[in-house]
């Protein structure tokens, strides 16, 4: 088993560790066990199951010790094995119950395949990895002491929990009497790269965006580093960014309804920052106000995203792109401060497996070539399996795909190293599943991702 990093605290000290590690570019590394709970978790109560499972299910719900809300389902033929999920987002504001409503809902296929499930909403809004990987181990305290101890406990990351889940396999590696909190890790539609890498390409979007619209903000308006997002006491909606970025780029029109200076400026950013048109406003939407929770809330109010350095390729004209685009450097403490937080060290070190769309438009593929650099690195490689398919969606793949990895996954884990999955096995497999969970099989066995460079134009890095 590689060396353990250790479980930083929260707060000022945990900053410093994090600046200490950048700087040192590696941490002395020692062995760690989750804290103990040092608060009794109440009791969940029964709740009503969302209609996908309630006929086939028992369902309980409450809110930890930190706020967090969180439901649990447990089907009627009960497997023995947990399904402990990881949402994606993450949404801004304060948790709401209904979150973990609409994440059963979504990932109902877990309890129709036989697997119990549990999963939070988390303590807090914005982005923040660390307090939401304590969030779900919390959660798995609390079904072990309330509901029952599980045969295998799988820890599941959807999308930006895909990081919370790496995450938390780091930080949580073994329990007060010694055991392994986690058997296994599954990571969907992973965003795989860290805070400090993931994000970049919103970044360039920002920019492009202004230097092809000069709308956001306005000329006439208080002007301010778009690397942070919005000021902190701006009144803007989505609703508000949504009409400016229509304004610009007609994106609620038909292609045939924009005029031609409108459709050009679309397709600057479609091949400069090589995003789908339909994507352009949920990027932009990150790159607006969950880049003012991170530089507000997350990294004392330095920006850790920057583009020097990045040169931008398929506009009609590059040279007078890259002259006329804003610059800025990425503040070194803050990327020291992000990266402590969100920046996987691949030293996980039970069996992961993940699937990516090859044309997922949210989490680009090229982010999982990031995560096996991460995972080989850290000597954990032998201990990842990828896998990807013909999919190009982002918030869920088909039915049968999610049964065809658990059981892969568990089979590994029961019976080891020679049950160690493989791309080719897994698209074998997937069939089988597909007569009681419909159709969906698409596994592309052969596919390799390219690196993200190729993808996501680099930069100067602190």
């Amino acid at each position: 088993m590689p060396p353990l990093l250790p479980l930083l605290p929260r707060g000022p000290r945990w900053a410093l560790a994090g600046l200490a590690c950048l700087a040192m570019a590696a941490c002395a590394p020692m062995a760690t066990t989750p804290p103990p709970a040092t608060t009794a978790e109440a009791a969940p109560v029964a709740a009503a199951c969302p209609k996908d499972v309630a006929a086939i299910a028992r369902c309980l719900a409450g809110q930890d010790s930190a706020g967090a809300y969180y439901l649990i389902a447990i089907p009627q033929k009960w497997n023995g094995h947990l399904v402990l999920h990881a949402h994606g987002g993450p949404t801004l504001g304060a948790p709401k119950a209904e979150r973990a409503v609409e994440d059963l809902e979504r990932w109902s296929i877990m309890v129709r395949a036989g697997y119990a499930w549990a999963g939070s909403t988390f303590r807090q809004g914005g982005v923040e990895v660390r307090s939401a990987a304590e969030d779900t181990e919390r959660l798995r305290q609390i079904f072990v002491q309330h509901v029952a101890q599980p045969q295998r406990t799988v820890l599941h990351g959807q999308s930006w929990g895909a990081s919370v889940a790496a995450k938390g396999a780091e930080m949580f590696q073994r329990t007060a009497d010694g055991k392994r909190p986690y058997d296994a890790v599954l990571l969907t539609s992973g965003v795989l790269a860290g805070g400090t890498r993931s994000y970049d390409f919103r970044t360039d979007l920002r920019v492009v965006y202004q230097y092809l619209c000069n709308n956001h903000p306005r000329p006439t308006e208080a002007q301010y580093p778009l690397n942070t997002g919005l000021p902190r006491d701006a009144a803007m909606t989505q609703a508000d960014l949504a009409a400016r970025i229509n304004e610009c780029l007609a994106l609620n029109k038909p292609v045939a309804e924009r005029t031609s200076e409108q459709q050009r400026r679309v397709q600057t950013l479609v091949d400069v920052i090589r995003i789908p048109a339909s994507s352009i406003p949920g990027h932009m939407n990150w790159a607006t106000f969950h880049y003012r929770d991170v530089v507000q809330h997350r990294t004392g109010g330095a920006s850790p995203f920057g583009n020097v350095g990045a040169v931008y390729k398929g506009s009609p004209d590059d040279a007078a792109l890259n002259a006329g685009v804003l610059r800025y450097r990425a503040d070194p403490q803050a990327v020291a401060r992000f990266a402590a937080d969100t920046d996987p060290t691949g030293q996980i070190p039970v069996p992961v497996l993940t699937v990516k769309g090859v044309d997922d438009p949210t989490a680009f593929v090229e982010l999982d070539a990031q995560f096996k650099a991460t995972m080989d690195k850290a000597g954990s490689g032998a201990r990842l399996v990828q896998t990807f398919t013909r999919h190009s969606g982002h918030s869920y793949l088909s039915d049968p795909t999610y049964p065809t990895l658990m059981a892969a996954l568990l089979r590994w884990v029961n019976e080891g190293e020679g049950a160690k999955p493989t791309p080719a096995g897994i698209a074998q497999q997937c069939p089988a599943y597909e007569a009681e969970f419909g159709k969906g099989c698409a596994f592309l066995p052969a596919y390799v991702p390219a690196p993200l460079a190729s993808r996501v134009v680099d930069r100067d890095r602190p």
